[in-house]
């Protein structure tokens, strides 16, 4: 599965890589690698892999899901395809409280005590979708964990994870990417070393050339 979804990703352009002019997050982070998992909703027959693989490993990792919430935006298209191959509830958790309306910041009806997986499409340090995590929590929710297409296992989001007590489950990852990257031709092998130092430390910007 992770070399599949991996290559689908790559044939559409959803993750490519240009180590030789790093593309800029919104963080300031300089990365060789930029992934937009939205592209995937364009693409319906990658788009059939991946919801499908979603609802594979919830079954698996999480039998016991009762609701599927998506995160606030890239989330949530995937949360409502994946729950309705499962036939489960779903909903999602914005960015931030609405200021009309009922102020909800979270939209779809949840019970305490629901068992609950976050449906993810990219995580990188983690910090976005612990704070999904912790917003159904706080209204009662038992969160099972988290699936997502993509990680880039990078050692900040790893800890967050872990500090949160949550469990990620994706269906590729950083280092299987460049490894289909290198093998396809997307890549020149000779750059898997610079791009796992940038996954191993982002802040140091030594590997670009």
């Amino acid at each position: 599965m992770e070399n599949t979804i991996a290559k689908d990703l790559l044939k559409i352009k959803a993750v490519f890589f240009n180590p030789n002019e790093p593309f800029i997050w919104a963080s300031g982070i300089k990365s060789p690698i930029y992934c937009d998992n939205r592209l995937t909703l364009t693409a319906p027959e990658v788009r059939t892999h991946i919801e499908e693989s979603l609802a594979k490993v919830i079954k698996e990792n999480y039998p016991e899901t009762e609701v599927l919430m998506g995160t606030s935006t890239a989330g949530i298209a995937h949360a409502a395809i994946t729950a309705h191959i499962l036939n489960l509830p779903m909903g999602y958790v914005r960015s931030g409280t609405k200021d009309h309306g009922r102020q909800n910041r979270i939209e779809g009806k949840l019970e305490a005590g629901q068992k609950v997986v976050v449906v993810e499409d990219l995580i990188s340090t983690g910090g976005s979708v612990i704070e999904v995590v912790n917003v159904l929590r706080e209204a009662g929710a038992e969160v099972l964990g988290i699936v997502s297409i993509f990680t880039y296992g990078m050692e900040k989001g790893l800890k967050r994870l872990a500090e949160a007590n949550v469990k990620n489950v994706s269906l590729t990852n950083f280092d299987c990417i460049i490894k289909v990257a290198a093998e396809e031709g997307y890549i020149d092998p000779k750059d898997i070393e610079r791009l796992l130092k940038f996954r191993d430390n982002p802040q140091d910007e030594s590997w670009i050339l």
